[in-house]
């Protein structure tokens, strides 16, 4: 007598349809939402808590990946993608509104820009992917409470001073940390793009 098939859970890395990529695709569609309050509503204030509630849940969809043991390839990828798509979209339009310094918003601005082009690139070319640096994710958890930070100092908030030297005082920190981030990843890249390289060839 044949034995009846046992069913096989799909393996976590497998796996599209988890709880944390769910996380991170909500967190994606609150750009669109963002962008809709602070251009169509005028409303910076509650534009800046919408991206604070986004910039404070980063960490959620890694948390539930690890706990709920569903960490995915695709969802080391999303994430980041994420994060860099909030800094790109919701950075730019917060320095076309005026609230963000102009130097500041461009030396983020460029970093992000810098860094995602050159890991699609390189990316292309064969580079195996690595992890996000701890440096790295703290600049970034920085630089996502700065950004609201400065939207809401520049709202008719009561906390808009406050909110200055909050802006201030996790923009550059955060501004340090990403940059410095970024340095260490050049011979981190150099080293994976060799490695997947040789893996392609044998």
């Amino acid at each position: 007598m044949t034995p009846a098939p046992v069913a096989t859970a799909v393996p976590a890395p497998t796996r599209v349809l988890t709880i944390p990529n769910a996380i991170t695709c909500a967190r994606l569609l609150c750009i669109p939402l963002f962008l809709w309050l602070l251009f169509a509503q005028d409303d910076r204030a509650s534009a800046a808590w919408l991206l604070g509630i986004v910039g404070a849940t980063d960490w959620v969809d890694g948390y539930a990946a690890r706990h709920l043991h569903q960490v995915s390839e695709l969802g080391k990828v999303l994430d980041p993608t994420a994060d860099r798509l909030v800094f790109i979209i919701c950075g730019g339009a917060i320095l076309i509104d005026g609230s963000l310094p102009t130097w500041f918003g461009v030396a983020v601005l460029a970093r992000e820009i810098v860094v995602g082009g050159a890991l699609v690139l390189l990316t292309l070319f064969g580079m195996r992917r690595f992890d996000v640096k701890w440096v790295g994710k703290a600049g970034t958890f920085a630089l996502m409470f700065a950004m609201p930070a400065f939207l809401l100092s520049a709202s008719d908030s009561p906390l808009a001073d406050f909110m200055t030297l909050v802006a201030w005082g996790f923009g550059i920190p955060g501004l340090v940390l990403s940059y410095y981030a970024a340095i260490t990843y050049v011979p981190e890249a150099r080293r994976a793009l060799r490695e997947g390289r040789e893996a392609r060839h044998t």
